[in-house]
């Protein structure tokens, strides 16, 4: 059995979900898991959670006799990656980062201050249906420049028009949750399945 697909059967059969596996150097193997999305319902993944993960996968990785030198098992943190139709559906109405496959090229519209070289933005993640009843996805976003501690606006100036960008996943390269940083509490901004990174780490 490939390796990702062991990690995922013994990941869901747990209860939860796969988000990410990376293998870095030095032999790590990081796994990154969620709690399956509940509509309306903000449930966060403990240090617990990840413990009990990694002695099941400790297990069903040395029957598998696969190769790694020390297994981290984490939550997404605030920066999740999204990876599926459900992820976009779950994080709607969130600030996202998103890197496209290739440039936006014809898509920046004359009179776009958007450049056709173009790939990564950063925008309001919002669900769209066209005309022809078919739906789909685009961020939104100003180029207002953030104003500044103690900076005055007047209330004369005009502010930047909002500029979308309609997309599929077909043409994402990647796509994350904007790290949004509360520095007054130095919280990060919640958002269901995106709290502050809990983590376990264990050696083989």
């Amino acid at each position: 059995m490939a390796l990702q697909e062991t990690i995922e059967q013994t990941v869901t059969g747990l209860g939860y979900e796969l988000v990410e596996i990376e293998r870095t150097g030095g032999g790590l193997l990081r796994v990154t898991i969620d709690m399956p999305y509940v509509k309306g319902a903000e449930q966060f993944i403990n240090a617990e959670d990840c413990e009990k993960v990694t002695r099941q996968l400790q297990f069903v990785l040395e029957v598998e006799g696969a190769e790694y030198a020390r297994l981290e098992v984490s939550s997404p943190g605030i920066d999740r990656p999204l990876r599926s139709e459900k992820d976009f559906e779950r994080f709607a109405g969130e600030l996202i980062d998103i890197t496209l496959k290739a440039p936006i090229g014809v898509a920046a519209s004359a009179g776009s201050t958007v450049a056709a070289s173009r790939k990564k933005f950063r925008g309001t993640l919002e669900r769209v249906v066209a005309a022809d009843g078919v739906a789909g996805w685009q961020i939104v976003w100003s180029d207002e420049p953030a104003v500044k501690p103690g900076q005055k606006v007047s209330k004369k100036k005009v502010p930047a028009p909002l500029q979308a960008l309609g997309f599929t996943l077909d043409e994402i390269q990647q796509a994350r949750l904007a790290p949004v940083v509360d520095f007054k509490g130095r919280k990060p901004k919640i958002t269901p399945g995106a709290e502050p990174s809990a983590e376990i780490n264990f050696k083989k």
